[in-house]
């Protein structure tokens, strides 16, 4: 037998913090977009009232509104997400090098600095900003009062929008003409795309460089904790939103896609009356950036979010393949010259972000998955997809699109209905419940199935072993075992082949011990 501790043990730290369904504070708040004005497909407009035309976007919702603070060692800390920011970014360099340049790092004498993750980077986008014919006429995506930005340097050649940000999350499938591609923001046009990491041309490949930004704190961050309330609904734990789980079924042009969710609050559906289209953080925060349709590896072909508790209709593409839609937001995407720049709102797309483009030594346009499932990018609030031609495809066949990469333009596209979820703690924290000596532990979903996720809070600097015992006291398996900082933490644990029975999870730390039920169910 594996040593482990007695059983009367496990029950009496269990009787100090006991683990049954806890509520588990907010991990991954989504920061609000902070987009304060409402517009209809033209202008600026008076908020509208229930039942009016283009109630419920973006500008009517309150979230958790942005709040930084500058620490002065040239660092930020995010005050919604507790994710500290280094403040500039430096200069631009490849992907290889922004991901090795994160450990030499030791702005503000911390030694623990990584690349952000495409959610944690996303975080920081703030949709007040708006982009013109140049840097004269626009304003930076990102609060500039506290974090460094310069536009492209058109003297060298640049566009005014060439200052991407890399991410750490690589696209699974190939972007461009079967490039490997980064997920990155762009900042000064409002928008995430899949990067190709070498420049193909002109021949020969260079390494293409962007900016990039470190970050640390709050590991959780971008983590979702799914739970299928068996209503039609599916609660986020992770970031306080209830989702329905199906979606739309069709597509609609924005404004009847905010009809649509005021319609289903007319009809009390699924048991609520205060459904609301999401904004451009909160959808995106659905996306799982490991599947997408086109992906390289079979295991992860698929559409980008979580099959095992959403719904997701499958559509047919432009160039017949199997797909799936692009959604929604109730972001208006505040681009263009300054008489068109009310008439898009942004989408995410969980499948595909095509673009038309016309290959070297090809005189038709070919269908390329330009940016990869996850994208963001935004759409025309009306209108006619043909008034957008391009050219044509190999077969002969029109082709429609927009923008260098011709991207694709559907103008009628799906929607996911959000709301707050009531038990949500909308704070940049976890806060379970306490254990021995300041030490906090708890975990959900429980019962599990397939995962939990495991919080636990130190008060000091500690190290922490963390394992799961059954009712015999054997060990079954050992989570972590290393020095933590103080502070809230999560890891994620699955229960692979172990069969279904009542576990118990045990921290022992340097300050003592606390432990709690875990009950899996098959």
């Amino acid at each position: 037998m594996t040593p482990g501790i007695p059983l009367k043990l496990a029950t009496a730290l269990l009787a100090c913090c006991l683990f049954a369904v806890p509520a588990l504070g907010v991990t991954y708040p989504v920061v609000d977009t902070n987009q304060e004005d409402c517009y209809d497909t033209l202008q600026v407009i008076s908020p509208p009232g229930p039942g009016e035309p283009f109630h419920g976007q973006d500008g009517q919702h309150d979230g958790n509104q942005p709040s930084y603070t500058d620490n002065g060692d040239g660092t930020v800390t995010d005050n919604v997400s507790g994710l500290m920011w280094v403040q500039d970014r430096g200069e631009k360099v490849s992907w290889e090098d922004a991901l090795a340049g994160a450990s030499a790092c030791r702005v503000g004498g911390y030694d623990d600095w990584r690349m952000p993750t495409i959610k944690e980077l996303y975080s920081l986008i703030d949709f007040s900003g708006f982009s013109g014919q140049s840097a004269y006429d626009a304003k930076p995506y990102i609060d500039t009062s506290y974090f460094g930005f310069r536009y492209g340097d058109t003297t060298q050649g640049e566009r005014y929008i060439d200052c991407q940000d890399w991410s750490a999350t690589q696209y699974v499938g190939l972007v461009m003409a079967g490039d490997t591609g980064v997920f990155g923001v762009n900042f000064a046009d409002g928008r995430i795309k899949g990067y190709p990491t070498l420049r193909m041309h002109p021949p020969p490949p260079t390494d293409n460089v962007l900016y990039a930004r470190y970050v640390r704190g709050n590991p959780a961050y971008g983590t979702n904790v799914f739970q299928d309330n068996g209503d039609g609904t599916v609660t986020d734990q992770a970031t306080g939103l209830m989702w329905s789980k199906a979606d739309s079924d069709s597509s609609l042009n924005w404004q009847d896609a905010l009809a649509w969710v005021q319609a289903r609050n007319d009809e009390n559906w699924l048991g609520h009356d205060d459904w609301r289209l999401p904004n451009a953080k909160e959808i995106q925060s659905l996306v799982d950036y490991t599947r997408s349709p086109g992906a390289r590896s079979p295991s992860q072909v698929g559409p980008a979010i979580d099959t095992g508790y959403f719904d997701i209709t499958s559509i047919t593409n432009e160039r017949g393949d199997a797909d799936y839609p692009w959604f929604w937001t109730s972001t208006t995407h505040l681009d263009g010259p300054a008489d068109h720049r009310y008439t898009q709102s942004v989408y995410v797309t969980f499948g595909r972000a095509h673009g038309w483009m016309r290959l070297i030594g090809n005189p038709y346009y070919s269908f390329l998955d330009v940016h990869g499932a996850g994208a963001q990018r935004s759409d025309p609030k009306t209108g006619d997809v043909t008034s957008y031609f391009l050219g044509y495809d190999s077969l002969g066949s029109p082709v429609y699109g927009r923008g260098p990469q011709g991207d694709g333009v559907r103008i009628e596209n799906f929607v996911r209905p959000v709301r707050d979820c009531s038990t949500g703690v909308k704070e940049g924290r976890t806060r379970p419940p306490p254990g021995q000596d300041g030490l906090m532990l708890s975990g959900l979903p429980n019962p599990l199935s397939r995962y939990t996720a495991i919080s636990y809070g130190l008060p000091t600097d500690s190290h922490v072993e963390l394992a799961v015992y059954d009712e015999a006291g054997t060990k079954v398996s050992a989570i972590i075992s290393g020095r933590f900082r103080a502070g809230s933490h999560l890891v994620r644990w699955e229960p692979g082949q172990l069969p279904a029975g009542t576990y118990f999870c045990v921290m022992r730390t340097d300050l003592g011990s606390t432990s709690g039920r875990l009950v899996v169910a098959r």
